[in-house]
């Protein structure tokens, strides 16, 4: 094994590229137009341009022109299709993964369900999709048969929602996978989203490398993820990892692969949920508290290569959590954002897989996470406080991210009590961080900068940051009361013009600029523009207007000119970084005007559709 394609893009390529190097191996890069000069083609040593990271035959042809030994997929894209690691198959190129014919079991929840029967795991009882619906016992969950990562999955809890929701289902399932054949499956209100890490290797041996809890999510996306499970007792972990390790070995599971399960927090019962034939997003957890190079493994394993560990020799040491950072804004409807990266600080003294930088393009052509950021303690106290505290060094500039909200979610009681179910984040809202705080250092900051800058009439005089008055002018060795902390001059430090200000509980970056400040505290972006008097003297667009949340595609529209609807009425569908959106009419009235057609990109504030009332 001399060279290694990565079939991916962004953190997870430049992932696989370091252990590539690590191991003395070549590296190949596939890109895009729109990645042309993306970080992971730069760190390449060849770069091969496809039309699509989902053109099975480009990637392949790429890898056999590049005289790749083997090809690693990372994750989404082609890393669980079986026509893709059959194509690699044919052509003589090793995949990091495993064979086509079971990716194609496993991949699929419905095979999977059929092989975990067979291997004695406990599976979540299921309905037939040609069911009567009214003989369900709800709540249920459509999900689709193909694919992961939470999409075509929705929660229905009575047989008149069902039909709306399988549609539903249906459309992002065909937009993800490919593929929209559904499954219906007894839905648990209260339950902790357990997977374990196994691996095996074409000699028969199959290992599991402890368990993650990845119970806290949102709508079936991960939002944090931690290994071990703060939750099950030691016979509990023993059978879990027990059934993974008889799954795999059932089907003949090579490389690296997680078996997912719902443990049922009111009966203490767990069932196989799924299979994902490829590393996970959140696998560097598994890695801090192994201490091993999952990719390594996968790579050599690849090569034919046996595990070389017994079980009895993978260890379990300390605790880590991961935190997924998104182009989203998790306080304004958890909404795609996009735009440029001004200005990207990850934080020093955890682990942070990304590939992100000052002044890169974010768009809403992929997935919406940025980077992740993991911290390994000691215990779960330690790794929960030091992600914190990273978070709060995290800085992005120029788009809104979850960080914020990462942060508080992470200092929650709920939190630091493991106390948070797979149900908890769509029931529970985390407040977001007030903008009091942030305002006032940036008005600490302005007035720094008025007071060292040159005097006279051309001074600068600043901005306004709310309401009338200017910032006060406050003396650099005069503290700063933000609650109970307070910043002073001496905590003060600047890079490329933001300014790091550290106080005894968070610290804060500013900006200012001609036209206000930005801010972030505690991970949280605030913006504070200086009032514009023209635009605040232009009319209201109408009421009846319904415009464009995010940037994005137009999926479908279902209303055309003169058509009355009802308040709530469904007038269309919208998707951006695999997130659909459903437009609604926002009272009774006619539709006056509909000013996209199905496929149109439109940009953020977009006006899409006009609604009179009455």
């Amino acid at each position: 094994m001399k060279t290694v394609l990565v079939a991916n893009r962004g953190e997870i390529a430049l992932r696989v590229f370091r252990t590539a190097r690590a191991m003395g191996l070549r590296t190949v890069a596939v890109h895009t137009d729109l990645d042309a000069t993306a970080p992971h083609v730069r760190a390449a040593d060849v770069a091969v341009r496809v039309p699509s990271y989902l053109d099975v035959d480009a990637v392949v042809d790429a890898a056999v022109r590049t005289g790749a030994d083997v090809v690693h997929p990372g994750y989404g894209f082609l890393s669980e299709r079986a026509t893709f690691a059959a194509a690699l198959e044919k052509a003589g190129v090793a995949l990091a993964g495993p064979s086509s014919a079971v990716m194609e079991r496993m991949g699929r929840k419905d095979a999977a369900r059929e092989v975990a029967v067979a291997a004695g795991v406990p599976v979540v009882p299921s309905y037939g999709i040609d069911e009567d619906p009214t003989s369900f016992t709800y709540p249920v969950l459509v999900k689709a048969a193909a694919g992961g990562g939470g999409k075509g999955m929705r929660v229905v809890r009575t047989a008149g929602e069902l039909p709306e929701a399988v549609a539903a289902a249906k459309r992002e399932a065909i937009a993800a996978f490919g593929d929209d054949t559904m499954l219906i499956e007894r839905y648990v209100e209260s339950g902790r989203h357990l997977e374990v890490q196994v691996m095996g290797d074409r000699h028969g041996t199959v290992l599991h490398l402890w368990e993650r809890d990845c119970s806290t999510q949102r709508r079936h996306q991960k939002v944090l993820e931690e290994a071990p499970a703060p939750t099950i007792d030691e016979p509990t972990r023993e059978r879990l990892t027990g059934a993974a390790v008889d799954l795999a070995r059932e089907v003949g599971y090579v490389s690296a692969g997680t078996v997912e399960f719902l443990l049922d927090s009111a009966t203490g019962e767990f069932y196989f949920l799924e299979m994902n034939t490829r590393l996970q997003v959140e696998h560097p957890v598994t890695e801090a508290i192994t201490g091993l190079d999952l990719v390594g493994m996968q790579l050599r394993i690849a090569a034919g290569e046996p595990v070389g560990l017994t079980q009895d020799q993978v260890r379990r040491d300390g605790w880590a959590i991961e935190a997924r950072v998104y182009a989203e804004d998790a306080f304004g409807g958890f909404l795609p954002q996009a735009g440029t990266a001004t200005y990207v600080r990850w934080p020093a003294g955890a682990r942070v897989d990304h590939a992100l930088e000052s002044g890169q393009v974010v768009s809403t052509s992929y997935d919406p996470m940025l980077g992740k950021v993991i911290v390994h303690g000691p215990d779960r106290e330690a790794a929960r406080l030091g992600l914190i505290a990273a978070l709060d060094e995290t800085v992005v500039l120029g788009l809104t991210t979850n960080t914020g909200f990462l942060r508080a979610l992470l200092a929650r009681d709920e939190f630091r009590d493991a106390a948070i179910d797979t149900a908890w984040l769509d029931k529970h809202a985390v407040p977001p961080p007030g903008a009091d705080d942030a305002r006032l250092l940036a008005a600490w900051v302005q007035a720094a900068e008025l007071r060292s800058g040159p005097a006279g009439p051309f001074a600068a005089d600043g901005f306004r940051l709310s309401g009338p008055a200017r910032p006060p002018r406050i003396e650099l060795d005069e503290p700063v009361v933000v609650g109970p902390d307070s910043v002073r001059e001496l905590a003060r430090s600047v890079e490329a013009g933001v300014v790091r200000l550290e106080t005894r509980r968070a610290v804060a970056f500013v900006r200012l600029d001609r036209g206000g400040a930005e801010v972030v505290h505690q991970g949280q972006r605030h913006v504070f523009r200086r009032p514009d008097p023209v635009a605040d003297a232009a009319g209201a667009t109408g009421d009846g207007s319904v415009v464009s949340p995010m940037p994005g595609t137009v999926t479908d529209v279902r209303v055309t000119e003169g058509q009355a609807v009802a308040e709530g009425d469904v007038l269309g569908v919208m998707e951006a970084m695999k997130m659909e959106l459903t437009l609604r009419a926002p009272y009774a009235g006619t539709v006056t005007a509909v000013g996209v057609h199905r496929g149109d990109q439109v940009k953020l504030g977009a006006r899409l559709f006009e609604v009179t009332a009455g």
